[in-house]
Parts: C-alpha cells; structure tokens; sequence
C-alpha cells in the first residue's frame, strides 16, 4: 500500500500557525509579553540598540495579537512591505518622538476595544491596558520630549518597577472562555478620537510650558481639566437630555441630507400611482423619474414577466429586491454611507409601491370575478326557483287524473307565461351580464303575478297597501319573494303545520314582508345570515346571500325583522324608486 505524505511545511509557516493558535487560546498573555517589551524598550531608551531589538520583537508580538486582519489571511506584497518598512524605521531612525507617535496609536487601537467590548472582564482588562499605556506616556515618554526635563529619578524608577504590577493583574484577572473564531475588532470612530484626543493633550500641555513657564505638571493638570471640560460641554450640547435637539440631530439631517429629500420622491410616487393603473407602466415610469436625479446615472429593473434599464450604467451600484422586482441604480460617484443609505430607501419605496400597484391589479381581477359569481350565482337561484314552479307544476298534474280537467288547464294557463316570462328575462341577463338594468313595473300587476304562481300552495296574502302608480324592482322583488317563499315552505317538509302569510305596502317607501309560524333562526346562523353564506339543515343561506347582495346593490335592504319560535319574518325595504347607487356605494353595501 502506497502512503502519500504531504510535503513539510516551511518552518515560518509553522511557526506563525502556532504563533496564531496560542494567541486564539491564550491572548492576554500575548498582550501582557507585548506590553513588557515596550516597558523594557521606553525605560532603555530609544538610542539603545537593544531597545530597538526588543521594540521589533515588540511588533511581532502586534502583528500576532492585532485586531485589523483575520489570522487566517494571506498577507499580499504591499502589506508586507510595509511591516518591512515599519521594521527597517524601528532599526534605523527610532527616536523620542516616534516612539511617543506610536504609543498613541496604541492606545487609540486598544481605546476602541475598550468601547466595542460587552463582556464585563473584556472592558476591565483592556481598560488596565489602556491605564498601563497612558501611565507610561505620562511618566516616561513625555518628560524626555518635553520643553524642559522635571520628572525626578525617584518617580521615574516608581514607575519602571511599579507598572509591572499592572501584567501581575492583567494575568490573574478572571476571564471566561471566548470562541475560536471570535473575530477581534475596534471601533475605529473611538480609536482615532482617543488618538487625537493625546495628540492634544501632548501639544497643549507643551503650550503651556512654552507659553506659560509652568511645569510639567501643571501644564499637563492643566491641558487635562481643560479638554476634559470642553469634552463635557460638547457631550451636554451633542445630547441636552432635556427636551430639546442637540447637535446629534443637525449631524443626522447634514449626513442623510443630499439634495433629494425622501418627501419629493414620496409625492412623486402617489402621484404617478394614482395617475398610472398598470403596474409595469408604473414601474417604467417610476425608474425614468428616477434617473433624472443627478447623483443617478441609471437604473435598471427586472420583474417575473419584464424588464428594463433607463440611462447609463455606472461602475457604482446599489441593488433592491423583493418577491417580485429586482432593482438596481447607478450612482455617478462612489456611493458614500448617507448615498447608500438614500439609494436602497428610494428602491425600497419604489418597490413597495410596485407591490401595491399588484395587490391593486391582483384585487380588480378579483372583484371582476367575484361580480361574475355572483351575478350566476344569483341566476342560478333564480333558475332553481323556476324550477321548482315547474316540479309544482307537474306535480299537480300527475296528482288530477282527468287530463282535460278545467282547473289544471287554468292553473297551466296562468303558470306557464309567468315562468316563461322570468326564464326569458334570465336568459337575458345571461347574455348581457355587463348591460343589466334594473325594471320597474307596476306594483298591483306584479303583486297578482306573485299571488296567481303561489296560488294552491298554502300562502296567505294580505291586503296590499298601494299608493296610485307605484313601481318596484321586479327582479330585485322576484328573487327576494322567491328565496323568502320557498324557504318559508320548506320549513313544512318536516311534517310541521307552518303558515306563512306575505304582505306588501309601496306607498312612500317600499316594505315587503314574509312572515311565517317556524322555529326561530338559531342564533349562530342569524349572525352571518344575509351577510355570508350560512351552513343549515335545509340549505337555506347562500340564496339569501345574494339576495341580500341583489337588494343592497339596488338601495334597497333585506334584514331579519322578527326572530322566534312561531314568528319569523324578513323584511325587504327601501325607496319605492331609488337613484341608481355610485360603485363605490355599491361595493361598501354589499361588503358590509
């Protein structure tokens, strides 16, 4: 059996992995073994050679321990001319100066942690280093570059043995246990304050001793209490707490501020919608709008079943998505944070006014078809109550043994031009579903009509009350009496004794009533009765569904006048001859 071996690695390479493997498990020792190299080289001085060969061993210790690059990560050739170039500097022209240079840059980095960090231990501990390297800045660097040298010997050897103690509790502070892969990062905004935040403290206390002939001391007690107050005020001016807009708020409104405030593209947006009903007009039209901004040189967009692009492509590109547009804008320039910000906030809103215009599509093809179901679904109501006339019908006759009987022969005669009548008006509305108007006859003739096709089948008529010349609806009145009827007489089928009695008063108004002596509507059922369709033991609910619908698209209202048990009855009212109703009228009444 053959056994392939990797080749060797090359001896950096391995020793850099171990290097990055005891800085994941053991990092603050690593900090703790930097931080003694730089005690060692500042307290020695710059012009010591050893100095400077610790101060290098000091950098590789950096550059293992470093939060910018990922320790996985390939270093490029730049990169590593510049660590050559920050090795060949530290050898050749290290000075007081440098040194105090890099010193701030150290505890700027180190700064930034302390802000990012959640964990309790993590604050502490990069906070002592922090302390550590302000400590040594105070006490050892600054007095060698200063105007004038006033830091005794005894306080200078305090300091070379005393900040030690500091490693002593970096080590034994306790720590919890972090993962692997937990990134190290700064906060850079922090970092570079603190840094500035040094460089003047450094410069003004160094003012102050030229200036002023004061010592160091005072000058840096001075410089200190001075920056630390203005600190405060500009803290109290960026948030006042009391009430009133600080400076943060004119900081927001210059940053997110570019020319195009968000409320013109949104008037621009409701505009168009209301003007353009089709979605992907709308969308075309809204991406031309949109390269005519001068910070966008172009636009394009992609959609489920289109797809286009407006003005000129750039190398800068901003992309919004969602479940059904795709955008993506140029900018003119390289989009800064407020840029970006502003170009996704203007896709997002252009596509949630796509979006919007869909549903509004989507909810028109909807409301077409839901016209369409019910305007069949109506007709089919009224072709099962001819039918039912017709079984009525035919009934009869099977029952009359004498074929030429005089009675059967005038029932025939007055049954069979009604239904043929009604039929024929059905087929109509069939055939022109688009053009249906509402009839309006007279209400003495259609109140006989109604009495001769109910005649023989126990309903009671009452005397109607007409005013001279009154007209109702017919198709509106045929459905409503019809569902109302044969439900009343259904309720029959169970073996029980039910009468049912109709009245009809047109006078001012209309007011048709079916009334009869059932068992009362259960309570569950009265609820969604004529507002949805219903579940029951015999069927009854969605003819009166759509009869209700049919009644409120006309002006007129179906409702439940009496509900109990031997007295039931249902009430069609309204105008005698109402204004045809707006859509939009229509639609609110037959939703609700």
């Amino acid at each position: 059996m053959q056994v392939i071996t990797s080749p060797p690695l090359p001896m950096f390479t391995r020793l850099a992995n171990a290097a990055l493997a005891f800085n994941q498990r053991y990092g603050r020792f690593v900090v703790v073994a930097m931080l003694a190299l730089l005690h060692v080289a500042a307290f020695r001085g710059p012009a010591d050679i050893w100095a400077r060969a610790l101060l290098l061993a000091h950098l590789g210790l950096l550059l293992i321990w470093q939060p910018l690059v990922r320790g996985h990560y390939r270093v490029k050739g730049i990169q590593l001319a510049l660590i050559a170039l920050g090795a060949v500097t530290v050898m050749l022209w290290l000075n007081a100066w440098l040194l105090v240079f890099w010193v701030c840059v150290l505890a700027g980095v180190v700064g930034g942690k302390v802000f990012l960090h959640q964990e309790r231990w993590q604050r502490r501990y990069y906070m002592l280093v922090l302390l550590y390297l302000l400590a040594l800045l105070a006490v050892e660097l600054l007095p060698g570059i200063a105007p004038r040298q006033e830091i005794i010997g005894e306080v200078r050897l305090g300091a070379q043995y005393g900040l030690p103690v500091l490693f002593v509790v970096m080590m034994l502070l306790p720590t919890e246990a972090e993962p692997a892969e937990a990134p190290q990062a700064i906060d850079f905004l922090y970092s570079v304050f603190l840094m500035l935040l040094l460089g003047l403290v450094i410069l003004g206390s160094f003012t102050f001793m030229t200036l002023g002939r004061t010592s160091y001391l005072e000058a840096l007690t001075y410089t200190i209490f001075l920056i630390a107050g203005s600190v405060f005020l500009i803290g109290l001016a960026w948030n006042p707490r009391t009430g009133f807009a600080g400076l943060n708020v004119f900081f927001s409104r210059y940053v997110f501020s570019i020319g195009l405030p968000v409320e013109k593209w949104l008037y621009f947006l409701a505009e168009l919608s209301q003007v353009e009903s089709s979605p992907e007009r709308f969308l075309a039209e809204s991406i031309a709008g949109l390269t005519r901004l001068n910070w966008v040189s172009g636009a394009a967009w992609r959609t489920a079943h289109d797809g286009g692009q407006h003005g000129e492509v750039s190398g800068f590109a901003v992309e919004y998505e969602n479940a059904e547009v795709a955008l993506t804008i140029y900018s003119r320039h390289r989009a800064s944070p407020a840029l970006l910000w502003h170009l996704r906030l203007l896709g997002q809103l252009l596509g949630e006014f796509y979006l919007a215009k869909l549903r509004e599509q989507k909810l028109q093809q909807q409301s077409y078809v839901l016209a369409v179901h019910e305007t069949g679904a109506r007709l089919t109501h009224d072709v099962k109550n001819l039918l039912q006339s017709l079984n009525a019908l035919c009934a009869v006759a099977g029952q009359d043994a004498r074929a030429d009987s005089p009675e059967l022969q005038a029932l025939i005669r007055r049954q069979l031009p009604v239904i043929a009548q009604r039929l024929s008006a059905t087929l109509d509305k069939l055939q022109r579903p688009r053009t249906e108007d509402e009839q309006y006859v007279p209400a003495d003739a259609w109140w006989v009509g109604l009495q001769e096709h109910y005649r023989g089948r126990g309903v009671e008529f009452a005397e109607a009350r007409l005013a001279p010349g009154a007209v109702l609806p017919r198709s509106i009145a045929d459905s409503v009496a019809d569902n109302l009827l044969q439900n009343a007489i259904s309720k029959r089928h169970a073996g029980l004794a039910v009468s049912i009695r109709v009245s009809l008063e047109c006078g001012a108004a209309l007011a048709l009533r079916v009334c009869d002596t059932g068992d009362a509507v259960p309570p569950e059922v009265e609820r969604l009765l004529l507002r949805a369709p219903v579940r029951s033991a015999r069927g009854l609910g969605i003819g009166l569904y759509q009869a209700a619908r049919h009644a409120a698209a006309g002006g007129y209202t179906l409702a439940i006048e009496r509900n109990r048990d031997g007295e039931v009855c249902f009430l069609l009212s309204g105008p005698v001859s109402p204004s045809p109703p707006t859509s939009k009228a229509v639609e609110t009444r037959a939703l609700g």
